[in-house]
C-alpha cells in the first residue's frame, strides 16, 4: 500500500505513519518541515494555505492508494488537495469529528445523525464544527461516496498529544498533593486512543470502508476515576518516581454541583470531565460507536494509554507540545485549592 499523508509529524497524523509503517506501507510525507517526520518516509515539502502550497504535489507524477487528510481549519485547504489529487489516489480519508453533528446531539447519536448546516467546502475558516464539516464536503465532493472515507472522531489521547488534555492530568499528578477530581468516579468517558485510532482506520482501508464512521471507545470503556487513577498510579508520587514536593497526589473526589458553582469551566479547566446529564456529556461521551466496533474497532485499557503517554512525556523532557490553535487547558492552583479548602 502506498501512503499520502497530509501532515504526518504530529499527534494524529504521526500515529498513523507509525502504523503504517509498521504495516510495511510506502508512504510519503506532505509537511512544512517544521518537525521531523517519522524515519522511513520520504518528505515533501509545501504550505498548504500558501499560494502554489501544493507545488511540491502538483509537481509529481506519483500515485498513491491512499491520501489520509487531518486538516481542521479552512476547508478550502481540503477542497484543493482532494481536487488536485482525484486522479492520483484511489480513496481519500478524511479525519474528522464527531463536533460535526448538530448540537446538541442526543445520546446515542449514529452517523445518520443531523450534522451542522452552513458548512460549505470553499468556506474559510468558521468554527470547528463547520470546518471539519466543510473537510467532509470537500473530500466527497472530489472522490464520490464510494471513494471517501469519514473517521469522525471525539477525544484522542495517547502518546504526541498536542492540545494538553492528558498531559495536564499526569503533570498535576506529578506535582502531588491533594487533586480536585471532579466527580462522580463512575462517570463514563467515551475517547480514543490515537494509536488504536489509527490501526482500525488503516485496516479500514485495506476492508475497503467508505462511508462515515463514529471512531472512539464505547461509552464507558473508563469512568473518571479509572483514568485518574491511572494518572496517579505512573506520575502521582514517589512510587511513581515522581519528585513531588506537596508529598503523593491525592484525589479528592468533588461533587460536580461544587465544581461548577466555583465557575470553574468543563473541559477547558479540567481536562476530559464534563458533568453528568449534561448536553456536553451526551456530545462528547455518549455517541453511537456499534458500526466502527463491528468493523474492527479495538480500544486498549486506559491504564496502557496513561503509562504510554507518561512515558513519551518523559522521553521529551516532561512538556507537551502545544498547538498554538488550541485553548491551553487547566486549572489554576489557586482556584483548586480554594475549592479543596486550601
Amino acid at each position: 500500500m502506498r501512503l499520502l499523508m497530509l501532515g504526518g509529524t504530529e499527534f494524529v497524523g504521526r500515529a498513523v505513519v507509525e502504523a503504517a509503517l509498521a504495516r510495511g506501507w510506502d508512504v510519503t510525507v506532505f509537511h512544512r518541515g517544521r518537525h521531523e517526520p517519522p524515519a522511513g518516509v520520504r518528505s515533501l515539502y509545501g504550505d498548504r494555505t500558501a499560494p502554489d502550497g501544493l507545488a511540491a504535489l502538483a509537481g509529481t507524477e506519483e500515485e498513491w492508494d491512499v491520501v489520509v487528510d487531518t486538516w481542521s481549519a479552512a476547508p478550502r485547504v481540503v477542497r484543493d488537495s482532494a481536487r488536485l489529487l482525484a486522479d492520483r489516489a484511489r480513496r481519500y480519508v478524511y479525519v474528522s469529528s464527531c463536533s460535526v453533528y448538530a448540537w446538541p446531539p442526543a445520546a446515542g447519536y449514529d452517523e445518520d445523525s443531523p450534522v451542522v448546516e452552513g458548512a460549505s467546502a470553499d468556506a474559510e475558516q468558521t468554527d470547528y464544527a463547520r470546518d471539519k464539516r466543510g473537510g467532509e464536503l470537500a473530500v466527497l465532493e472530489a472522490f464520490g461516496a464510494e471513494r471517501a472515507l469519514l473517521v469522525r472522531a471525539g477525544l484522542i489521547l495517547g502518546p504526541y498529544e498536542n492540545i494538553g488534555r492528558l498531559p495536564w492530568w499526569l503533570d498535576r499528578m506529578a506535582r502531588g498533593g491533594p487533586v480536585l477530581a471532579p466527580g462522580p468516579r463512575e462517570l463514563p468517558l467515551q475517547y480514543v486512543d490515537v494509536r488504536d485510532l489509527s490501526e482500525w482506520t488503516l485496516g479500514a482501508v485495506e476492508a475497503g470502508a467508505e462511508g462515515a464512521y463514529n471512531v472512539i471507545s464505547p461509552s464507558g470503556h473508563a469512568t473518571m476515576g479509572a483514568l485518574l487513577d491511572a494518572c496517579v498510579q505512573v506520575a502521582g508520587g514517589p512510587a511513581a518516581g515522581s519528585p513531588a514536593a506537596e508529598g503523593p497526589a491525592e484525589l479528592r473526589w468533588t461533587d460536580p454541583e461544587v465544581v461548577l458553582a466555583a465557575g470553574i469551566e468543563p473541559w477547558i479547566q479540567l481536562p476530559v470531565w464534563v458533568p453528568p446529564g449534561s448536553e456536553s456529556h451526551d456530545a462528547m461521551h455518549r455517541a453511537d460507536v456499534s458500526r466502527a466496533v463491528g468493523d474492527g474497532l479495538r480500544c486498549r485499557p486506559v491504564a496502557e494509554t496513561v503509562a504510554d503517554t507518561w512515558s513519551w512525556l518523559q522521553g521529551i523532557g516532561g512538556t507537551a507540545p502545544q498547538r498554538p490553535d488550541r485553548p491551553v487547558v487547566g486549572l489554576d492552583p489557586s482556584v483548586e485549592a480554594k475549592v479543596l479548602g486550601g
